[in-house]
């Protein structure tokens, strides 16, 4: 009697290679139009300068975040915070809209992508002479070739792992370093480790991050409905599939498989809506250009609805269910949530104060009889402006300021300040006595913050 056999359970598929074919049409100009517009800010941002320093950079060592004059500190935490839901909401009504369009137009997964298969293209040819370049023993030819592209996609990933540290270090600064092979170790490893991620993603691992490693893909579900803007594909009119256009009952496709051919993750997009499909649309090009040469309406694959194709809706009906509930909610989110953080940027105090008493001297009687505390102000000037500013105390009649009132300090700076304040004996009852100092600006602006603080007076 024969043994049954054991049946093997594989816990990971192996990768099978993808070789997407180049594609023209009006999405694929789309997504290199963002290719640009993306790498341009990208990589552009950090080498324009304002008020004698970088527009936008992330000064971690000095705790400081400029953005285009707007200084931000760790106590303006809450705007981050602010701005992270912001971009969720956006993304969450973008996809309730029209699907993955981020993910297939200007995800930084599909933009080095993009720019990776270009620079393939360009060593090795087309999708045809890639396969069969990948088939051929190795050989002078096969190692040039393999060895350019690597070559130019290591440059393109060191260059993004540069760019991408001269957010957070001074680009000019980092690039007179790297210049003169003055790295530091901090900015060697992070240009590298970038670099080293960009090479990988792009360069390797493609469609397995979207696939696999992004969360993006398994929720995505969760935001869709039936009038949610998706790729699909019209099988009422392509079925059944007939490479023979013209036979009984033939459907408008004719089976060519291009939409797989052109596919940066190889879905067949006839079999219905995949998680592994990014909204590129790539396919709708290339069943578009097949559809014209076989003088048949385009549309075949196209961005449609659920219920546009199950109710054969008009573009003009498609477009009217557009501002449903959902969409609308994630609107509102998003208008008072985005009108609330500008509002508050707008009126947000460009002054801060912190007041700590000396502890180690309790109040003391000096000439005339006057009771003195001792003070440290930590002034904080958040405007890319120096500041001058008069320093004023109240909440006991006779107090005042016995050092000089007013004080200089230079933009996007803080400032630690001994202050003595003093008042006319008799004066406040024994014990703590609640005063306040106000810092006020002197150069015309109506700048102003008020911070309170304990007076001892001894008993």
């Amino acid at each position: 009697m024969n043994a049954p056999k054991e049946a093997v359970i594989r816990m990971y598929a192996a990768r099978q290679e993808i070789y997407p074919r180049e594609i023209k049409g009006r999405y694929a100009s789309l997504r290199w139009a963002c290719v640009w517009l993306t790498q341009l800010l990208f990589y552009g941002l950090p080498w324009i300068e304002m008020h004698g320093r970088q527009a936008v950079l992330f000064d971690l060592a000095s705790r400081k975040f400029y953005l285009f004059g707007l200084v931000l500190w760790p106590q303006d935490f809450i705007y981050l915070a602010a701005l992270l839901i912001l971009c969720a909401y956006g993304l969450f009504l973008v996809t309730a809209v029209a699907g993955r369009v981020w993910c297939g137009f200007a995800c930084p997964q599909t933009v080095y992508t993009e720019i990776f298969l270009w620079i393939e293209r360009k060593f090795e040819g087309p999708r045809s002479s890639r396969i069969r370049l990948d088939r051929q023993p190795w050989s002078l030819q096969k190692l040039a070739r393999k060895g350019g592209k690597h070559a130019a996609w290591g440059l393109v990933a060191l260059w993004t792992g540069f760019t991408f540290v001269g957010y957070f270090t001074p680009v000019r600064e980092l690039s007179f370093d790297a210049a003169s092979f003055g790295l530091g170790p901090w900015e060697s490893f992070w240009v590298l480790f970038y670099g080293f991620a960009t090479y990988g993603n792009a360069g390797w691992l493609r469609e397995q991050v979207c696939k696999y490693m992004c969360p993006y893909a398994r929720f995505q579900s969760a935001m869709f409905d039936k009038d949610t803007l998706i790729v699909t594909y019209d099988a009422a009119r392509g079925e059944p599939r007939s490479p023979r256009q013209g036979s009984v009952g033939a459907g408008d496709c004719i089976d060519c498989s291009m939409c797989v051919q052109v596919c940066p993750t190889g879905i067949d997009i006839r079999q219905g809506l995949q998680y592994e499909c990014i909204g590129c649309a790539a396919c709708v090009d290339a069943c578009n250009g097949v559809m014209d040469k076989v003088k048949r309406p385009r549309g075949l694959i196209r961005y449609a609805t659920e219920n546009a194709l199950a109710q054969r809706f008009s573009t003009s009906q498609v477009r009217s269910r557009i501002l449903r509930p959902r969409v609308l909610v994630y609107t509102a989110v998003l208008a008072i949530l985005g009108g609330a953080m500008v509002a508050s940027l707008a009126l947000r105090n460009p002054l801060k104060l912190d007041v700590i008493r000396d502890r180690g001297a309790m109040g003391r009687e000096v000439e005339d009889g006057m009771i003195e505390n001792v003070y440290r102000l930590q002034i904080m000037n958040t405007l890319e402006a120096p500041q001058r500013l008069r320093i004023s105390v109240d909440g006991i009649a006779s107090a005042r300021v016995a050092d000089q009132d007013i004080v200089a300090i230079d933009a996007a700076t803080t400032r630690a300040l001994p202050v003595r304040v003093r008042i006319a004996g008799g004066d406040g009852r024994p014990g703590s006595n609640r005063i306040a100092f106000t810092l006020t600006s002197t150069d015309g602006a109506a700048h102003q913050v008020r911070e309170e603080a304990a007076f001892i007076v001894p008993k």
